[in-house]
């Protein structure tokens, strides 16, 4: 269930007046509804917001030490990735690469604190056609270089042969329809939520919003144990289980990389394996990904 906060109680929530509260509607974009002709405020996009807009972050008094022959990616969940760091490990014996799971918002504060070489993210900007500069530049002393590992189709995974005929994002406020859902901070997540506010519907009024999945993967084996009818997600994992797609748009996923790490000898080696070439026998012929663009430097160009 949802938590509505009155203006006051979101008042108190950010520690300012309530006449600020509506300035911040207004002029920053702080997430409300009106609703019976008094504002409420929904809690989880409240403190979304917070997450997005900070930009005052405490420096670290030494970068957290990183061993040279160990490669740290944090970030967004994608099966292609976690097969490239598979690939790494084989081809490269002399190094180790792991990934943290921790979703793109994650990854780029466990850049900024210095846990981790690369991270990678998909982060739909407020133009709906840029990915995560705005993001980066935001959470980020400076701008890192941005690789681009793939391109990847979002959309609704939903249980086979669609028994509950989801048509449209609309259609998960029905009665009778489950949905299991991404983590907070996660690029899949804000879109949805994005989807969701565009069609006016209120989070609370989806069964299952709250019940969250930390990879894509775990949300599609929700629907195919029959324990959810939809859920947000890539094509390529409805590919793998074998259930139903509603395509909602391609993305841009990136890796993210500090430019004092660039050229360390384990990031240079992991980027050298970014090739349409490399990847594609990874996945066969699935659906889901383009790798026209994989390896190229989206950032600086």
């Amino acid at each position: 269930m949802t938590i509505l906060l009155s203006t006051k109680e979101v008042a108190k929530f950010l520690n300012v007046n309530e006449k600020m509260v509506y300035t911040l509607v207004a002029e920053k974009g702080l997430p409300a509804n009106k609703i019976t002709g008094k504002w409420s405020f929904p809690k989880h996009l409240v403190e979304q917001w917070i997450e997005t807009n900070t930009i005052n972050y405490p420096k670290l008094q030494q970068p957290a030490a990183v061993h040279q022959n160990l490669l740290i990616i944090t970030g967004s969940n994608d099966p292609l990735l976690d097969r490239v760091v598979t690939l790494f490990n084989k081809t490269y014996p002399q190094f180790a690469a792991v990934f943290g799971n921790m979703g793109s918002m994650g990854g780029l504060r466990a850049l900024r604190q210095g846990l981790c070489h690369i991270a990678a993210c998909h982060l739909l900007q407020e133009d709906e056609e840029e990915y995560n500069f705005n993001f980066a530049d935001s959470e980020l002393e400076n701008m890192p270089a941005v690789i681009n590992f793939c391109k990847r189709e979002q959309g609704l995974l939903l249980a086979k042969g669609n028994p509950k005929a989801i048509g449209s994002i609309a259609d998960l406020a029905k009665t009778g329809i489950r949905i299991v859902n991404r983590s907070l901070g996660t690029g899949t997540r804000l879109l949805f939520d994005r989807e969701l506010e565009k069609m006016g519907l209120e989070p609370g009024g989806i069964d299952g919003y709250d019940k969250e999945m930390p990879r894509h993967l775990d949300a599609g084996l929700e629907i195919l144990a029959g324990k959810a009818d939809a859920a947000p997600g890539i094509r390529v994992v409805a590919s793998l289980l074998n259930l139903d797609f509603l395509p909602l748009r391609w993305e841009r996923f990136d890796l993210l990389v500090p430019k004092e790490k660039f050229f360390e000898q384990t990031v240079q080696s992991f980027i050298g394996l970014l090739n349409q070439e490399s990847l594609k026998p990874l996945f066969g012929g699935n659906d889901g990904y383009d790798l026209k663009t994989t390896g190229k430097i989206v950032y600086p160009r």
